[in-house]
C-alpha cells in the first residue's frame, strides 16, 4: 500500500520563516505587494518565479526551494525556465531609469 503525502503549503512554511513579522514589516522587506504577500500566507495563492527570488534573497535560502514546494502542493508548478526568465525581467526591471 502507497503512503499519502501531504506537503505544506509554500505560505505555512512561510509564516514560519516570519515569525513574529507583521505582513506590512514582511512586504518592506520582501519588497513585494501586501495583498500580494498576504494571499500567500494564507494558502490562496501560490508563490510565483518573482516571490521565490524575493523570499530567496530575503531569508537566504534558495529560490528553487520555494519553487519545489509549490509544485509538491499545488496544481500551477513553477519551472527552472519561469525562474530564470522571471530572475531576468528581476533584474531588468531595477536597472531601468523610471519614466
Amino acid at each position: 500500500m502507497t503512503r499519502m503525502h501531504n506537503p505544506p503549503h509554500p505560505g505555512e512554511v512561510l509564516r514560519e520563516y516570519l515569525g513574529y513579522i507583521t505582513i506590512t514589516e514582511a512586504t518592506v522587506k520582501l519588497g513585494v505587494n501586501r495583498v500580494t504577500l498576504s494571499r500567500v500566507v494564507s494558502g490562496a495563492s501560490g508563490v510565483s518565479a518573482v516571490m521565490a527570488y524575493s523570499l530567496a534573497q530575503a531569508f537566504g535560502t534558495s529560490a528553487e526551494m520555494w519553487a519545489g514546494m509549490q509544485m509538491q502542493s499545488g496544481p500551477d508548478p513553477c519551472t527552472s525556465t519561469q525562474l530564470n526568465r522571471a530572475w531576468k525581467t528581476r533584474k531588468t526591471r531595477r536597472s531601468e531609469p523610471k519614466r
